[in-house]
């Protein structure tokens, strides 16, 4: 493996948005939370809804406050995070949603271009070439141009992992990103997350779907009762 891209230690998390550490005992959802992740990995977080597994994904790209202990993710102390300091940290990660977030009044390419510009980018020809690129990746250089209401719910995936990825990220953090999806294009989705890895890029996806870890073994971390575990599902 390589460098590490988490290192969470001893962290606790409350429910919903930022609060104090003074909060009433039942709002904690994660405490005594240790976990590594390195360059290259694919992990899987499972446990029941309400367990805290989007929580802590939301911690990561500081949407939600750490309540304690200490965080490093790609590079970037989450203790000491200024707010100024909040989209240079999710521009070094790309963030995958159950349900896409994709711009619906513009194309496949408009939604990758406007994120480029967004996100720093000045020169055009650089702006196209890594959107063909990220579009070559997820197979869909052929539909640059459709609106995403025509497109499939595989294919409206596959282009918002091809948004995670416009920046080339040492990290992309999935929230059940298969959840809506049938079996076969879940499996083509595994696909593309396997081949993201082999770049160097982790991946970290929250899921309920055992069978598709049974399918793509990897590291998976059980959420229960507050605390997290890593388990052996790999189904040999």
């Amino acid at each position: 493996m390589g460098n590490k891209v988490i290192e969470l230690r001893n962290v606790a998390v409350y429910h919903g948005e930022a609060q104090k550490r003074n909060s009433e005992e039942n709002d904690l959802i994660l405490s005594n939370v240790n976990l590594t992740v390195e360059e290259g990995e694919l992990v899987y977080l499972i446990g029941r809804v309400g367990s805290g597994k989007s929580t802590l994904l939301k911690m990561m790209y500081a949407e939600v406050d750490m309540a304690d202990g200490e965080a490093e993710v790609v590079g970037f102390d989450l203790k000491k995070l200024k707010r100024s300091e909040i989209p240079y940290l999710r521009r070094s990660m790309g963030i995958v949603f159950q349900d896409f977030q994709l711009l619906t009044d513009r194309n496949v390419f408009d939604n990758l271009y406007d994120v480029m510009r967004a996100t720093g980018w000045k020169s055009e020809e650089d702006i196209r070439c890594r959107i063909d690129e990220v579009l070559n990746l997820v197979n869909l250089s052929h539909k640059s141009y459709k609106m995403p209401f025509e497109l499939s719910g595989g294919e409206q995936q596959r282009l918002a992992i091809a948004r995670a990825l416009l920046n080339k990220p040492r990290l992309i953090l999935a929230d059940e990103p298969t959840g809506n999806l049938d079996v076969r294009t879940a499996d083509e989705i595994m696909v593309i997350f396997k081949q993201i890895t082999q770049s160097g890029c982790a991946v970290v996806m929250s899921t309920h779907n055992i069978s598709l870890i049974e399918q793509f073994p990897s590291r998976t971390i059980l959420f229960a009762n507050g605390h997290i575990t890593e388990v052996d599902v790999k189904g040999e």
